[in-house]
């Protein structure tokens, strides 16, 4: 299968710019209702070859920079509870293979979280690319996937009296990427 791209992605590397990117978490709370949040502090690269397929994913975050509008409860993601972050201060991927789609690609690679490294999937979409007011060609790209928080020893929880649990096992992300092309 081949990718149908949008016109004007080019070969070469295209660093994530992290003031105008997004990397976002969803997780149940109390069975009830979803809690979403997102880490300010992202670095990578989106390396693409001469046809403009996708050949390589980077990407660091900082966990200290979880933001889920809630001082308290983001004080709480950051102690050894759940990420831990003196211990574990970043969580990286690196992708592994890649395999076209109709409109993108799907990614695999390691995910280290909290000192453990788990293969995940990514289903990446090209968005589109523009040339901004500063003359930079930047690529958007947007992907998505599904963890279990288990898997990379998050096991903090609390049983409610109603039955089930505070905090969902299965954590979705997803990643909204401006990217900048380096000369």
């Amino acid at each position: 299968m081949t990718t149908t791209l949008p016109a004007g992605l080019v070969a070469g590397t295209y660093t994530v710019d992290p003031s105008h990117s997004e990397v976002g978490f969803t997780a149940r709370h109390a069975m009830v209702t979803k809690v979403r949040g997102s880490f300010s502090d992202v670095s990578g690269t989106v390396v693409l070859d001469d046809d403009a397929s996708l050949i390589s994913v980077t990407a660091e975050i900082a966990v200290a920079s979880v933001d889920t509008r809630s001082a308290d409860r983001d004080g709480h993601l950051r102690s050894a509870d759940f990420f831990d972050v003196e211990q574990f201060p970043t969580m990286t991927f690196r992708s592994t293979s890649v395999a076209p789609t109709g409109d993108g690609w799907t990614v695999d690679g390691e995910l280290s979280l909290h000192g453990v490294t788990k293969p995940v999937t990514l289903d990446v979409t090209a968005e589109g690319v523009a040339t901004d007011p500063f003359g930079n060609s930047r690529a958007g790209f947007s992907a998505e996937t599904e963890i279990n928080r288990k898997d990379f020893g998050l096991t903090w929880n609390a049983a409610l009296e109603t039955g089930g649990v505070l905090v969902s096992e299965k954590i979705k992300i997803s990643l909204d990427i401006s990217a900048i092309k380096q000369a």
